[in-house]
């Protein structure tokens, strides 16, 4: 008796022991995914979509900025810019409504958030997408093209309701004030990777990218 005592003893341990790892494994994934709901993972950059990621402190500075400018229950729509999209959901913004437009699909893990969006077909968009119904739109065009910018504006002038921040080279300067009559700010905005074009912030209003980033 005393043998199959310590037997069941020892039998009801592990059961025990095997419970408690896998309720700790569990913790552990939905900490995990807690952190990484938001975050690129495994999605790196792809050169020939021309997706260059900013750098975590240039995505953060924007993130705020566009915070700051939508104001409470605030509407953000990031256009070709997943990396400041990530940003802004990392601020736990649970009073603003934020949108992605992208047209790579692997970022259709964000859900309902997420809109394809193809530049070619720049008022290609879902009902949800109303005009004029952004405080505040974010974009870099993936392409320093005319074409591309001027598309990409399309796009931004049909939804904003005001305030733009627009990432794009320097060398697109003009293009910029004639299709969005934007002006240049003295931010700079920096890549994980380094570029060789010249990148330039330009906005239509008084950012605080000015005083808090540069």
């Amino acid at each position: 008796m005393e043998a199959n005592d310590d037997n069941e003893v020892i039998q009801l341990s592990t059961e025990a022991l095997a419970a408690l790892q896998e309720f700790y494994q569990e913790q552990q994934v939905k900490a995990s995914q807690v952190l990484n709901d938001h975050s690129f993972g495994s999605v790196e950059e792809d050169w020939q979509l021309s997706q260059f990621w900013y750098s975590d402190e240039t995505a953060l500075c924007l993130a705020k900025e566009a915070v700051a400018a939508a104001g409470k229950g605030g509407r953000i729509a990031c256009i070709s810019a997943p990396s400041v999209y990530q940003k802004l959901k990392e601020l736990n913004t649970k009073d603003l409504s934020v949108f992605i437009l992208e047209y790579d699909r692997r970022f259709s893990m964000y859900g309902d958030e997420f809109v394809f969006y193809d530049y070619n077909n720049p008022l290609k968009l879902p009902d949800t997408l109303e005009p004029h119904s952004f405080d505040v739109i974010l974009a870099d065009p993936p392409y320093l093209s005319e074409e591309c910018l001027r598309k990409t504006s399309e796009t931004i002038k049909y939804l904003k309701k005001g305030k733009i921040i627009l990432c794009t080279g320097a060398v697109m300067e003009d293009r910029v004030a004639k299709f969005l009559g934007l002006k240049m700010c003295k931010f700079i905005p920096k890549h994980a990777r380094n570029l060789s074009n010249e990148f330039r912030c330009y906005v239509n209003y008084k950012c605080g990218l000015d005083t808090e980033c540069s």
